[in-house]
């Protein structure tokens, strides 16, 4: 045979078991969707979301598997572990297919069949019900950056069985109001058009999104509405307008009936409780508390990668900066601002400003204390932003134990869901827009001195979409919705 046709037949081979990859996944894709709206199961790989993904998507998800934890995971796998967890008696929960797969390639030995393997790795989840009796109504106070982020996927993830969003309060909703704010929902220059349905019906004050009815409300000041008076009651209200940030404020939306308990999208100001979820949630009084914060953006990015330094090597002093995209409150074009600097133009200008997520930090590990400093330079980007961390250590280091160390914490332990371990020596900020983690941790830009007791690091964060999930994470606690998870 030609070697022209050896070339021909190994491209056809090629195709061929492509076609054949993408048909199992797509296999896939029909357990997944059975077992979220049957049986609130989800399945992620790794922390990466699996509903409403594609095919395509599902296979670059586990090929990505293969740099994190050094081994391959087949598709195949994934779709017999999923057949049997939906043939098996488990309770609803969230579950991490990647991680299940990797022990079944390690173990399937140890196991009679894969429904074995299965019950034995989810036995604590067999003939498990709901910890509560039904969803919890979510009341988005403000509707901007985050607050539409929020209601996309509270609505996409939430399949309407733990957290349902009843409400949204903006300062109008005339007709063209509506119009607008449903158009701004639907299409976002950023994070790209929203996948589903999400039709204005402005004569009876209502967006239709994906079956969920959600009412349009006006409101000047948080108690100006009777949330009961439309079906609305023990709601969550999350402010993400900022104007309201110590307790006596934000207590203001308490006063509302129908809301029992509130959660603010910016750092809290005096005794209300800062959550960096995955890294203190667990000091924090769910039942009993009424106000929350889930602190800033920069603060959820940069606390889970200093946890795990300060516990593994301890740190002296160091300093934070932040490359941060900019924000609304600058000016497209020079004109007058409050703060220093950022009156200039934003899309034209490196921006010096402050960041309070060096004293956040505090709140949530308080034995970095007056330990750290911290900048920020807002850059002319849109979206995605970047922690450079200097850090003078206890022990001495070297790049390789830094890396592991992180390694290690993106794939078991409690900041799992936050921590994502890059590999890529090409990658830049774009290649993070829409990253579930909170922090992406640069492993190829690690660096340390020649005395080994200094690091850098750097980390990146998808300052709306992986904050936004972190909200998500806190609201689910506050309502007492959240599933068991095997990650």
């Amino acid at each position: 045979m030609s070697t022209k046709n050896n070339i021909n037949g190994a491209y056809e081979e090629s195709l061929t078991a492509w076609a054949e990859q993408e048909m199992i996944a797509n296999e896939f894709v029909d357990v997944l969707g059975k077992l979220f709206y049957n049986k609130s199961i989800e399945l992620v790989l790794y922390r990466n979301q699996l509903i409403d993904r594609s095919a395509s998507m599902i296979l670059h998800r586990h090929s990505y598997a293969e740099n994190l934890i050094k081994k391959i995971l087949k598709i195949e796998d994934s779709l017999l572990i999923a057949k049997a967890i939906l043939h098996n008696d488990i309770g609803p929960s969230k579950i991490d297919i990647g991680r299940l797969n990797m022990e079944w390639t390690e173990e399937y030995k140890n196991y009679v069949d894969v429904d074995d393997f299965v019950r034995a790795k989810l036995k604590y989840l067999i003939g498990k019900k709901a910890a509560y009796d039904k969803p919890i109504d979510i009341v988005l106070y403000g509707f901007g950056r985050i607050g539409r982020l929020l209601a996309r996927e509270l609505i996409i993830q939430g399949n309407g069985k733990q957290l349902r969003v009843r409400a949204i309060v903006t300062r109008g909703n005339d007709e063209t109001q509506i119009m607008k704010r449903a158009s701004l929902f639907r299409h976002d220059s950023v994070h790209g058009p929203f996948r589903g349905v999400a039709i204005e019906k402005p004569d009876d004050k209502h967006i239709y999104i994906n079956g969920h009815n959600v009412l349009m409300l006006a409101a000047n000041s948080p108690e100006d509405i009777d949330y009961t008076q439309h079906g609305i009651n023990n709601a969550v209200l999350i402010d993400n307008t900022g104007l309201w940030r110590d307790r006596d404020g934000l207590s203001r939306h308490l006063k509302a009936k129908g809301i029992s308990k509130v959660l603010l999208t910016a750092p809290g100001k005096g005794d209300v409780p800062n959550v960096v979820f995955g890294a203190n949630d667990k000091n924090i009084d769910w039942k009993n508390e009424t106000v929350f914060s889930a602190a800033s953006c920069t603060t959820n990015a940069v606390v889970p990668v200093l946890k795990v330094l300060e516990k593994n090597l301890g740190i002296k002093k160091g300093h934070l900066e932040t490359v941060h995209s900019y924000t609304n409150d600058q000016n497209l074009l020079d004109n007058y601002h409050k703060k220093y600097r950022r009156g200039r133009s934003a899309p034209l200008n490196l921006v010096i400003t402050e960041t309070g997520a060096a004293k956040a930090v505090a709140k949530i590990i308080p034995s970095l204390a007056d330990k750290l400093t911290g900048n920020a330079i807002r850059v002319p980007t849109a979206n995605v932003s970047l922690i450079v961390l200097s850090l003078e250590l206890k022990k001495e280091t070297n790049v390789e134990e830094v890396n592991e160390l992180m390694r290690d914490a993106s794939i078991s332990g409690d900041l799992v869901a936050q921590i994502k371990y890059g590999t890529s020596n090409d990658a830049v900020s774009t290649d993070f827009i829409g990253e579930p983690a909170t922090s992406i941790f640069d492993s190829p830009a690690t660096q340390v001195s020649q005395d080994k007791k200094t690091a850098v690091v750097y980390i990146w964060y998808d300052n709306e979409f992986g904050y936004t999930l972190q909200v998500i994470r806190c609201a689910r606690m506050i309502a007492g919705v959240k599933r068991p998870t095997y990650y």
